[in-house]
């Protein structure tokens, strides 16, 4: 599903209580409860979707309310354990996207676990992934996660300060969770569905 992540004053986007990319209508206000047609004196901004008529609050251009900030909505397969890290990383992104970062990565951590591994080292986790035939798209996303969250905890050279940065965290999970849990369910759903003499003949094939 396409996210386009909040922005204070945008017409729409990705509304962070339904998910669903729509228009926004503004209101503002400033320090001293008085509105002004200069929106930039006021600090105060509201904006109300127009699908859901839920409300999101912001102080300048940072987003506090809801506390899921601007990541995108969890894949619905996401495991238990790895979506409540990814919503207590995404209360944060705002405050501290460096947390939001350290706290994505344990996420794959965990999510490697849930995929039969140790969980115990992560560059390990993901090098046993491969061996068995962990798509190249998903390593590269993983390590994305893995080194962007080594950073956070180890500064470097990647700016895990910047909400950007870590922004796009998010999303490559969600893939993440795609092509791991969700698709092959897909897939097998699909396939299980099949006429017994096709499945048959398949098995014969790879034979």
């Amino acid at each position: 599903m396409k996210h386009v992540p909040p922005r204070v004053f945008e017409g729409s986007f990705s509304c962070p209580h339904c998910g669903a990319i729509t228009q926004h209508n503004w209101w503002s206000i400033g320090w001293d409860g008085n509105q002004r047609s200069n929106v930039d004196y006021n600090h105060i901004r509201v904006g109300k979707c127009v699908h859901c008529g839920e409300h999101t609050l912001w102080i300048d251009d940072k987003m506090y309310y809801p506390t899921t900030g601007t990541a995108p909505t969890p894949n619905p397969e996401m495991p238990p354990p790895v979506k409540e890290l990814y919503l207590e990383a995404a209360g944060i992104q705002t405050a501290s996207p460096r947390g939001a970062a350290a706290l994505l990565r344990l996420a794959v951590q965990v999510l490697c676990k849930e995929l039969g591994e140790k969980g115990e080292n992560l560059d390990t986790d993901i090098a046993s992934l491969v061996k068995k035939g962990l798509p190249d798209l998903v390593q590269k996303s993983l390590d994305v996660v893995r080194v962007t969250g080594n950073h956070a905890v180890h500064p470097g050279q990647i700016d895990t300060d910047d909400p950007a940065v870590v922004g796009k965290l998010f999303g490559l999970l969600n893939v993440i969770c795609e092509y791991v849990i969700a698709l092959p369910k897909k897939v097998s759903g699909f396939y299980s569905e099949l006429p017994p003499n096709a499945v048959a003949a398949i098995k014969k094939r790879d034979r």
